[in-house]
């Protein structure tokens, strides 16, 4: 029993250690160590802010939660009056192709009639309300 024990820890060390080597050797030296995790407006590894390649929009820079973890006890009529998240919501209906208009963090009737056709095409209950499958379609906490 001991023999299996002492085995299975040898594993477990090399395990972890070549994991660590992997990341300290292939991971460039100057990486923060804290990297930036807002789910809503990505970062580049520099720690940039970037939605796309060119265009930064002004509500990348609206008031929002370090983490996704607040998103998730928030319902969908909060989260609809917060415009950091209709912004990420625009942007990534704009990004499947449902929504056409400006990316400025209003809830507006065009914004509800993309939801309400992401809805239609995946056969869910078209409200054109912010629903936690709406959310999960598109990635969004």
């Amino acid at each position: 029993m001991k023999k299996i024990f002492l085995i299975l820890f040898f594993i477990g060390l090399r395990t972890a250690s070549a994991q660590f080597f992997e990341t300290f050797i292939y991971d460039p030296p100057y990486t923060p160590l804290f990297h930036h995790s807002d789910s809503l407006a990505a970062r580049d590894d520099l720690d940039f802010l970037h939605q796309s390649r060119t265009t930064v929009y002004d509500v990348d820079f609206a008031g929002r939660f370090g983490s996704r973890v607040p998103y998730y006890f928030l319902s969908g009529r909060n989260l609809t009056g917060r415009p950091a998240y209709v912004g990420a919501l625009q942007r990534d209906l704009k990004r499947l192709g449902y929504y056409c208009g400006p990316i400025d963090g209003v809830f507006t009737v065009e914004v509800s009639d993309a939801i309400a056709r992401l809805q239609k095409n995946y056969s869910q209950r078209v409200t054109g309300t912010l629903t936690p499958p709406v959310r999960r379609v598109l990635h969004l906490p």
